[in-house]
């Protein structure tokens, strides 16, 4: 191929967003037109049972990640394909389960097959399609129209803003659920317990502290004395506690480095005599997550624990980077 002949690829990259971009604006203007949306959702959130998700190719598998978004925020959904199902999986529809079938054309022969057959188990139809005269769509219960215009790629063949489409409403299906039944923060935590994202919701300052041995010494300490508590305890710091256990301050690597340039005479130092008072605390019942934004905030690696100001410890910035929340 000739250069002058070369497609302008950024050209054809942005043409796609913006296709794509509109079709979705469309969407958003087009809930209204079947007066369907919220009926479906208030029927999806008094159902006793589960929402099947159902279609074929493309659909299917934007199918399937609606269902991963459903049960992520506590919608209890599964994907059943059309062409299992009238195979034998239609066993897996329950009573009082709703049956969403997803289709652009709404023509499918699998979809078509598929739709007398949950009709005559009772169960409610919703159907997502493109072609509001389709058969999927006249049979249904609960109507989610995806107008597409044109699909992003040249021929308009290629399932491209029709997939778009779909994936957004079912976005919009699973945001509506969570909103309309009160799915909070903590729910969402119950979901993800071993991910980043469920981390942020759940884990606290108590749950990190206690990991490491508690650096301390007195205002008396001497200073190499001060240098192998931090070292030992391999936090890069040590609080500095009077003989009734009040807090005087802390006392880091970095105040260790300033000292030694700083020059002079050590023999005599104490940690009475280095220590920086009233340093950043946080206290157990923190959320993990907001001593991170300390630790950014004041460019520091670590937090003193401190509850009605008694000191129980440290989080150190490692402990976060170890729970992946960095």
């Amino acid at each position: 191929m000739k250069p002058e002949d070369k497609p302008d690829i950024l050209s054809i990259a942005r043409q796609t967003i913006r296709i794509e971009a509109d079709t979705l604006m469309a969407l958003a203007d087009s809930l209204d037109d079947t007066g369907d949306f919220q009926a479906c959702v208030e029927a999806v959130a008094a159902s006793q049972g589960r929402l099947v998700l159902t279609g074929i190719g493309k659909s299917a598998i934007v199918a399937q990640k609606i269902v991963a978004t459903l049960n992520s925020t506590g919608t209890p959904a599964l994907f059943l394909h059309a062409a299992d199902a009238i195979h034998g999986d239609i066993g897996m529809i329950r009573p009082y389960d709703l049956v969403l079938c997803i289709s652009k054309s709404g023509e499918t022969a699998e979809i078509r097959v598929l739709i007398p057959l949950v009709k005559n188990f009772g169960n409610p139809i919703i159907a997502m399609t493109a072609n509001r005269q389709s058969t999927l769509a006249r049979q249904s219960d609960y109507l989610l129209w995806t107008p597409v215009e044109q699909e992003a790629d040249p021929n308009n063949l290629a399932p491209t803003s029709s997939t778009a489409a779909q994936m957004a409403l079912g976005d919009a299906l699973a945001v509506a659920l969570l909103a309309y039944k009160g799915f909070s923060p903590g729910d969402f935590a119950k979901f993800h317990p071993g991910g980043a994202l469920g981390k942020q919701l759940y884990l606290r300052v108590r749950d990190l502290y206690v990991l490491h041995d508690r650096p301390v010494v007195g205002p008396e300490t001497p200073l190499n004395e001060v240098i192998l508590e931090i070292s030992s305890k391999r936090l890069g710091a040590t609080a500095v506690l009077d003989d009734a256990g009040h807090l005087l301050g802390v006392i880091t690597d970095g105040d260790l480095r300033r000292m030694l340039q700083r020059g002079g005479d050590f023999s005599g130092t104490t940690a009475r005599d280095i220590l920086s008072p009233a340093p950043r605390s946080i206290g157990p019942d923190a959320l993990a997550v907001d001593a991170l934004a300390m630790l950014r905030q004041y460019s520091i690696t670590q937090l003193l624990v401190l509850e009605n100001d008694a000191y129980l410890g440290m989080v150190h910035l490692h402990d976060l980077v170890r729970e992946g929340l960095v």
